[in-house]
């Protein structure tokens, strides 16, 4: 045990060392490159949908007659029910709505 002491010592040397100078680290987030379609409801749609998720994950959504007011109805419960979006039920309705007409 005695001459693990002074290996320990240097580490925990080297790590003080280390900690006296880091600093913080700083990041910008990328330029958004796709907007959200406009359409009604949009502010309700930007307040509830991008704080989790870009506009280009509902550009990437299968399109077509057979994927709309159903379709994102089920969407938009996925996100309540299986990831936990914090969407208040009266907001379901227009979020569906815009979603359907818009895409």
């Amino acid at each position: 045990m005695m001459r693990f002491l002074p290996i320990l010592a240097a580490t925990m040397v080297c790590a003080s060392v280390a900690a006296l100078h880091a600093g913080p680290v700083g990041y910008g987030l990328p330029e958004e490159m796709a907007a959200f379609a406009p359409g009604n409801n949009l502010d309700v749609v930007q307040a509830n949908c991008s704080g989790c998720h870009s506009s280009d994950y509902i550009k990437t959504q299968p399109r077509g007659e057979k994927f709309k007011k159903n379709f994102w109805q089920a969407e938009v419960t996925k996100m309540i029910k299986i990831y936990g979006a914090p969407i208040d039920e009266g907001n379901v309705g227009k979020i569906v709505d815009y979603l359907a007409e818009s895409y």
